[in-house]
């Protein structure tokens, strides 16, 4: 982590609102990077499982035969006779989803030498398609050129290779008998025709009277009918329609389902673009600070980046003593330097610490970054200038229950902020531990900017300082109330903690414009907790509401 002056970090010139347009896509970026391992681990996961439940499904087998279309020769016996029509582009194709064809098809498969388990199959899979008009099992594609010739292909799906040769070949035998059918139409019509006109014939020979001129032409006209029939009936015989097979199918080789490896990846690449989706969505809508990146958009610099305690361990040991054993003193070592580094070298240094709302860790972070500068041997005193809801002497009475006072000056006099304000030339602090010092903020208090809201709060503060290498002060949140801002403009820089996952940029940069407005000194962020999930509060609720807090006399 870099060292950072004020004056470098702070554009004044530069609208928030621009800033933060300005990186939109960054943020964006960033959210999707933050929930990349997530989103690449589910990825593998559902690919394998995919891969997986692919290969325990049931082969498929389709096998393939081939049709072409033969236009009929033109040619009329006798008056009556019709050459057969040919096939108009689609009639196939709704001819195979007609109860016909797959009803010849499904009479051949009973009649089959197919395994009896497979006919079953085939044949329960085909009344089913045919009774709701989706038929998949059994296919056609075709080729055709503008005048309707070209090729046609019929494909069978079954459960083996054997069953799917088979499948496809009766397939294709029922079209053809279809087109056959179809094709003899025409000559059926002209025998049924020339039937009747020979009966005519033969109906107006038997009747009595007949002159001889009359019944000799009848008898010449009953001859050539009689011819015509005969010629008709072989023509009947030698119709075969305007399809011709091709070539008839043959076993195939390999199954063309289940494909586990293909499956495998359109799965993963449909998870990962629905993760990625999600992620930016997320994104989008959640827009809470979870890295140093995402506080670049106000310009001023990540003084430290504290890692998360463990509740329990807080619970238990107190704040301080938690921080000691959870090994901080790296991350708190940085905020240190950060934090010295954009002081001057002159003693009585007065740093505010605060947050944009309740339950973010101030004062748990002015604490924890006292200890670890009275550990350098800086002298350090913490005021608390929370009179509200005031809770450093808590922190301190958790790290150690017996503490003396101090004289801060003066002599005797106040023992907390509320008193301290009242009278500030007599004041004593808590000595909390070696080099630390403390006064405590008193009970709760309800009008607290009228103690506050004083001209001379910079001088005060100034003089208790004296003896001191830094004065920390830990006020109320920005946004919660008003004492923040009055109190901000008595010191020399301002920190705002903040904390991962919980904080908004929107509420951080409601403080940049409030203090921006208020002349308010910032100095920079801390991003708090860094590995929390939910928002563990010390104190104070989840939201801006911030209700008095009454204790006992310190």
């Amino acid at each position: 982590m870099g060292v950072f002056r004020v004056s470098d970090r702070y554009r004044e010139n530069q609208p928030l609102d621009t800033v933060e347009n300005e990186i939109e896509l960054g943020v964006l970026w960033r959210g999707i990077r933050r929930r990349l391992p997530i989103i690449l681990a589910l990825t593998f996961l559902i690919g394998l499982l995919t891969y997986f439940w692919s290969r325990s499904q049931p082969r498929v087998y389709e096998a393939s035969s081939s049709l072409i279309t033969v236009r009929p020769a033109d040619g009329v016996v006798g008056a009556t006779l019709l050459p057969a029509s040919p096939l108009p582009v689609g009639a196939l194709d709704e001819a195979l989803r007609g109860s016909t064809v797959v009803g010849s098809v499904i009479s051949a498969l009973n009649s089959s030498q197919l395994a009896l388990t497979t006919k079953k199959e085939l044949v329960k899979a085909l009344q089913f398609e045919l009774q709701s008009s989706k038929i998949s099992t059994i296919g056609l594609t075709s080729q055709l050129d503008q005048g309707g010739n070209g090729v046609y292909t019929i494909t069978g799906q079954a459960p083996s290779a054997q069953s799917a040769r088979v499948l496809t070949n009766l397939t294709t035998q029922a079209l053809l008998n279809w087109d056959e059918n179809r094709a003899l139409l025409s000559v059926q019509r002209a025998l049924k025709v020339q039937r009747s006109q020979l009966a005519e014939i033969d109906q107006q020979l038997n009747a009595a009277g007949l002159p001889d001129l009359e019944r000799q032409t009848l008898i010449t006209t009953r001859a050539l009918t009689q011819r015509n029939l005969a010629q008709t009936s072989i023509l009947a015989q030698a119709t075969t329609g305007s399809l011709s097979l091709v070539s008839p199918a043959i076993e195939p080789l390999n199954p063309i389902a289940p494909k586990p490896t293909r499956n495998a990846i359109l799965a993963s690449l449909l998870t990962l673009l629905l993760g990625l989706g999600i992620a930016a969505l997320l994104t989008v809508t959640d827009r809470t600070i979870r890295s140093e990146e995402d506080l670049l958009t106000f310009g001023l610099p990540t003084l430290g980046m504290i890692p998360r305690l463990r509740k329990r361990d807080i619970v238990l040991m107190g704040i301080v003593r938690a921080a000691r054993q959870a090994g901080l003193y790296e991350a708190i070592g940085f905020l240190r330097v950060n934090l010295l580094s954009n002081m001057d070298t002159h003693q009585g240094k007065c740093i505010m610490v605060s947050s944009t709302a309740p339950g973010e860790g101030k004062s748990s972070l002015t604490a924890t970054l006292a200890d670890g500068m009275a550990s350098s041997g800086q002298r350090v005193l913490i005021i608390d200038a929370d009179l509200r809801r005031g809770t450093q002497q808590d922190v301190w009475n958790k790290y150690q229950r017996q503490h003396e006072w101090q004289q801060l000056v003066g002599e005797g006099g106040a023992r907390n902020l509320q008193e301290a304000l009242r009278d500030p030339e007599n004041v004593q602090v808590i000595e909390a531990e070696p080099n630390v010092y403390l006064l405590p903020a008193g009970p709760g208090l309800h009008d607290s900017l009228t103690l506050l809201n004083r001209s001379d709060l910079g001088e005060i503060f100034k003089r208790w300082g004296e003896n001191y290498s830094i004065v920390l002060i830990d006020s109320p949140p920005l946004l919660a109330l008003a004492d923040g801002l009055v109190l901000g403009r008595h010191v020399d820089g301002v920190i705002l903690v903040t904390e991962a996952g919980q904080t908004t940029l929107q509420a951080v940069k409601q403080v940049m414009r409030r203090t921006k407005e208020a002349k308010v000194p910032m100095m920079g962020f801390v991003l708090n907790k860094m590995t929390q999930s939910s928002r563990e509060g010390y104190g104070y609720g989840q939201n801006y509401s911030y209700a008095t807090r009454v204790t006992e006399g310190s």
